[in-house]
């Protein structure tokens, strides 16, 4: 079987988290901003689209050069092995960037780049008609950065925080693989409380419980490259087999999420019981100030409304100063809070023991983490 050099790209932020997923499977990587590269097989391809919890997507890099004009990329990527790659009605569409390259517009890259494929595979098959392109789907990137070319195949198509359990989001969603993140950014373990005042859709717990179930998180979707016939579509259901035999449907864990807004409440229960993990979470709806934590050493994760995410900024800034108040009075437990406002600490009433950046889609915000004192 074939190795391929593969890319698990990322949001800003969270490489290393893709790094550590990765290792944990066994793999040896490399990482990059936006990426982290490594090796593997299709079956390797099966086994990192299924259980990657934080990554984007996982890509086979097809080629890697250096171009500065159209004719040299033309012909570099003319030069790649698309005949061994994409079949004769393979649909095939282009997509690009280009930061700091002398070519520097992107639909004319991805212009290119399609011509010479296609002028590619009509040589191969000897055809003078352009391409049906009727068949199965080839996602292709090129990604121009300091004139560093590089052009590869999505293996995974529509983005892995798709997980399929997701039916609505509210008002404003948390991307579940940002979710995943801000689960394993804290020291949650399936033994120890989990608690989300401001759960919203239910995306943070959901994952936090597929995590302590050992559920993986693609097992409900499909892969752009299932429907490549040449490419071992076998080993997609050998992985979900294994995937399905590593579940622990009996765990039990203690996880809470409350939200002020019942009609949240009923989509994280429906989202929850899509995902496998209805028994073990607990939906309420509660406003933040009449939550009594029964334990000690519990892990609190909010991602409460901020910017012009459904509350004004008095509003906003009248819930940290709540949560000031109210979580400085559990010290046994960690607590971990997303904002992009910069101000989060003032008003909270307290500085965080550390802060990391994130982005969620395009948004920069921090993490604060405020650490157990027990």
């Amino acid at each position: 079987m074939q190795t391929y050099s593969l890319i698990a790209t990322a949001a800003s932020g969270i490489e290393s988290l893709v790094n550590r997923e990765l290792k944990e499977l066994g793999y040896k990587t490399q990482t990059e901003n936006g990426r982290v590269r490594f090796e593997g097989t299709a079956i390797d391809i099966a086994r990192t689209n299924l259980w990657l919890r934080t990554a984007d997507r996982i890509k086979i890099i097809v080629g890697e050069f250096k171009a500065t004009t159209f004719e040299s990329l033309f012909d570099q990527t003319y030069d790649l092995p698309w005949e061994d790659i994409l079949p004769l009605d393979a649909n095939f569409p282009v997509s690009g960037k280009s930061q700091k390259s002398k070519l520097h517009s992107v639909p004319n890259c991805q212009r290119i780049v399609k011509k010479a494929i296609a002028k590619k595979i009509m040589t191969y098959y000897s055809r003078t008609q352009p391409l049906a392109e009727t068949g199965s789907h080839y996602p292709i990137e090129v990604s121009l950065v300091k004139d560093h070319v590089i052009i590869s195949l999505d293996t995974s198509g529509s983005s892995l925080f798709k997980r399929g359990y997701r039916s609505e989001k509210g008002g404003a969603p948390l991307k579940e693989n940002m979710a995943a993140a801000l689960v394993l950014l804290t020291t949650w373990h399936a033994d120890r409380p989990l608690y989300d005042p401001t759960c919203g859709s239910g995306t943070i717990l959901i994952e936090a419980a597929m995590m302590g179930r050992k559920i993986a998180p693609g097992l409900q979707r499909s892969f752009a490259a299932e429907d490549w016939t040449y490419f071992h579509p076998e080993v997609w259901t050998i992985e979900r087999q294994k995937a399905r035999q590593q579940i622990k449907a009996d765990l039990q864990m203690d996880i809470l999420g409350c939200d002020i807004d019942g009609r949240m409440i009923e989509i994280a229960k429906a989202n929850a019981s899509k995902a496998g993990v209805a028994d073990t979470i607990e939906f309420k709806q509660m406003q933040l100030s009449d939550f009594v934590p029964k334990k000690d050493y519990g892990i609190l994760i909010a991602n409460p409304p901020y910017g012009d995410r459904l509350l004004d900024k008095d509003q906003v800034h009248h819930l940290y100063q709540q949560m000031g108040e109210i979580y400085q009075k559990m010290p046994t437990w960690s607590k971990y809070i997303l904002t992009s406002d910069e101000a989060f600490e003032d008003y909270y009433g307290k500085k965080a023991t550390k802060k990391r950046k994130l982005y969620n889609g395009a948004l920069k915000v921090d993490y604060y983490q405020y650490w157990s004192q027990g």
